[in-house]
């Protein structure tokens, strides 16, 4: 059966997914990046910008694990870009040039419809303007019987966790203190909703937290 999966969603020890005022300049908001220094240093990332080195440790096997059997992703508007409210033009393409790095239909979520948005290496970007659920049956039909990846924002992943929608919520927590910025777990009751902590295991520079929604059927 496939599956909707947060892969390799970095967080902060008080729980920030992001930090504050994301603009152009800041695109994971203020002192964001500090979230995703586990990552910089891996053969994966390192390889997504067209060099040969990097490191092979734990961080680079689970963020590795992390692209396996994925068939579409969902992204919040917040993770395409910067703009807000209605499309002025089509002349923002995200973040990523003109090769991104999902190889997949991306649906993003958006109050404000446009044109989808073929990109090179495989990657079409889907606006969808009716909400998480439209999203992830567009999306569970285009895998084609891969799974879903949740690429964020917070918001995003907060309201597929209300609906209890995830089946697996891989979190790699780094050891900073944000003090604001986009926070994943406030009035969200992990336990009630059926989560419950399957692994964890130690990176070079995060540890990677693994958590799944218990079958209806016991452990």
């Amino acid at each position: 059966m496939p599956k909707l999966r947060v892969q390799s969603f970095a967080i902060s020890i008080d729980g920030y997914g992001a930090g504050p005022n994301q603009d152009l300049q800041h695109p994971l908001g203020i002192r964001g990046p500090e979230l995703m220094k586990w990552f910089f240093h891996t053969r994966v990332w390192r390889k997504m910008h067209g060099h040969d080195d990097g490191e092979t440790g734990v961080d680079n096997e689970v963020a590795e694990q992390g692209f396996a059997g994925i068939g579409a992703w969902i992204l919040g508007r917040n993770m395409f870009g910067p703009v807000r409210g209605p499309w002025p033009d089509e002349s923002w393409k995200g973040w990523w040039g003109e090769e991104p790095p999902y190889h997949t239909p991306v649906f993003v979520l958006t109050h404000h419809p446009r044109p989808p948005l073929r990109m090179a290496g495989g990657t079409e970007f889907l606006f969808v303007t009716e909400g998480i659920h439209a999203a992830l049956e567009e999306a569970t039909a285009a895998a084609g019987g891969r799974d879903v990846r949740i690429g964020g924002g917070v918001s995003t992943i907060r309201q597929y966790l209300r609906a209890a929608l995830i089946d697996e919520l891989h979190l790699a927590i780094r050891p900073v203190l944000l003090g604001s910025g986009e926070q994943l777990w406030n009035d969200i009751d992990m336990s009630s909703l059926g989560y419950e902590c399957d692994k964890y295991v130690a990176g070079e520079r995060a540890t990677h937290v693994f958590l799944r929604k218990r079958s209806s059927n016991g452990p």
